[in-house]
């Protein structure tokens, strides 16, 4: 079955029959979600690290050969334009991102360059992504071509183009990233180490389960890296000047950020709201709807941005012309942020002037 077309992953398959199964295969054993319809983009010169660093959020001046990370674009004001994961590897940087970024985020590189040496171009790579517990089990890194996994957000070269990845997070996630014309070859090889097909559902439904939000689905044109769980991840606290940063600063060192991205638990018996539809606490608007999908052992839920500082326990409501109880769950709350060096310095400051 396909995604639908209004979304974010139009073109990919949605499932293959059974969405639930495949969300337990991942869960129990392994699955590979064929995610092609993302963008790789290549960055290649001998400026483009230094280049790369002066213009987004994370350090990136000097990364060692098979790092991977995430990393930002912001505007001036220090919301999110763009978010990407990044590969270092074999003298060339890899940015994938989403599908409907593609195009804008290559214009935006290409307007930086000025004089130095880098130069921009598409790929024809896609990304397939791996996941569950058998994934680190012998029949599969056989056909993986690998002695073992690489480390955590760390990247191999495959023999006959591409690499393998291994991303962050508590359970085995992998992606590998391959020319256009090798996916089915790759697919069919998995098969054989029975690894099972699943569609962009069972991903997105492991993906809101991890707190990880999508750029444009789970964010919108006010978002700051703080609300949504990128500073570490995406965000360098310690480096030098690049757009936004004056932002990123100030809300780590003087405030908190307005809102946080938290997981809500949806009522299941009617239908299911949209992505981008408003949360109500009391008639009140306290934030807004992202990724929503039916999760195998949690039912229906989905990923928000709320208004910091409201309880776990408010009741909320969401949903376009039919209400649709919804409830945080308690865990995904943010813990309280340690207070700032700026803060601490005007509570100081305040308390010696009493």
């Amino acid at each position: 079955m396909p995604a639908p077309d209004a979304g974010p992953d139009a073109g990919a398959i949605w499932h293959y029959g059974d969405p639930l199964g495949e969300q337990r295969a991942a869960a129990d054993a392994a699955v590979v979600v064929d995610r092609s319809h993302r963008a790789v983009i290549a960055l290649t010169g001998s400026e483009r690290n230094t280049w790369l660093h002066s213009i987004s959020s994370q350090h990136v001046s000097a990364l060692s050969d098979g790092t991977v990370t995430e990393n930002l674009s912001l505007d001036g004001q220090g919301r999110v334009e763009d978010h990407w994961v990044q590969t270092e590897l074999g003298g060339v940087t890899y940015l994938d991102t989403e599908p409907s970024r593609a195009e804008p985020l290559t214009a935006y590189l290409r307007k930086m360059v000025f004089w130095a040496d880098v130069a921009i171009e598409p790929t024809d790579l896609a990304v397939l992504s791996l996941l569950g517990p058998q994934l680190i089990e012998q029949p599969v890194l056989d056909a993986l071509g690998v002695v073992s996994l690489p480390a955590e957000m760390t990247a191999v070269a495959l023999p006959d183009g591409g690499f393998l990845r291994t991303m962050a997070g508590p359970a085995v996630e992998l992606d590998l990233v391959v020319p256009r014309d090798q996916v089915a070859s790759w697919r069919d090889r998995l098969a054989g180490a029975d690894v099972r097909p699943a569609g962009v559902w069972a991903y997105e439904a492991h993906r809101v389960t991890s707190l990880r939000p999508r750029l444009g689905v789970d964010t919108d044109e006010r978002t700051i890296p703080h609300e949504v769980g990128w500073i570490g991840t995406a965000v360098h606290l310690d480096k030098g000047c690049y757009r936004g940063q004056e932002t990123v600063a100030r809300v780590h060192n003087l405030g908190k950020p307005p809102r946080m991205l938290v997981l809500l638990h949806l009522d299941g018996s009617v239908d299911r709201p949209s992505p981008g539809d408003p949360v109500l606490a009391g008639g009140r608007t306290v934030g807004r709807l992202g990724t929503v999908v039916d999760h195998v052992d949690e039912g229906p839920i989905a990923l928000a941005l709320l208004k910091r500082g409201l309880p776990a326990d408010t009741e909320l409501t969401t949903g376009g012309e039919s209400a649709v109880a919804a409830v945080i769950d308690a865990d995904s709350m943010p813990t309280p942020e340690a207070t700032g060096a700026g803060r601490l310095a005007v509570e100081r400051l305040r308390g010696g002037a009493r």
